[in-house]
């Protein structure tokens, strides 16, 4: 009983669910739309792809657990999931006011503050290097619509 109460409180246990879950609802959704084959692939090709494999790692995991259990689950940390969901909802709702440059920089700035080992002098570099790189693949080369400047700034 023992083992088993060590098995179910496992990080890899519940991380296989996590993927075994997401998994699962790619590879369901995927199916409504066309394959497609490996030359010409439809929109259901890569969800259902990436589903498949994210279903193989959930199971690889949660083997692993019976096998050998892992660390034990902490407790949760509510203000630091905050900061994340902060993050990406600020992203989110300022994406078109303040462009992608200054929203990617302050999603990595807010996102990074909720870690114990947060410093200056490496959010900073990290989240301009992801803001200028995601400006020029996503909307130089990409030419997604997005604004590199938003709509409070000219954009």
């Amino acid at each position: 009983m023992k083992n088993l109460r060590g098995t179910l409180s496992s990080k890899d246990l519940w991380s296989g669910l996590i993927f075994f879950f997401f998994g699962v609802v790619f590879v369901y959704f995927g199916r409504n739309y066309q394959m497609g084959t490996a030359m010409r692939m439809g929109p259901a090709y890569f969800p259902t792809l990436l589903g498949a494999l994210l279903t193989f790692v959930g199971i690889i995991l949660m083997a692993k657990t019976f096998i050998k259990p892992g660390d034990k689950v902490e407790s949760m940390r509510y203000s630091k999931v905050i900061y994340i969901t902060l993050a990406n909802l600020f992203f989110a709702f300022m994406l078109r006011r303040i462009g992608v440059v200054l929203s990617i920089v302050l999603l990595v700035l807010i996102g990074a503050y909720a870690s114990q080992k947060f410093k200056w002098s490496y959010a900073m570099p990290l989240a301009l290097g992801l803001a200028i790189g995601s400006a020029i693949i996503f909307v130089l080369l990409l030419h997604l619509p997005l604004p590199i400047l938003g709509q409070w700034f000219g954009g």
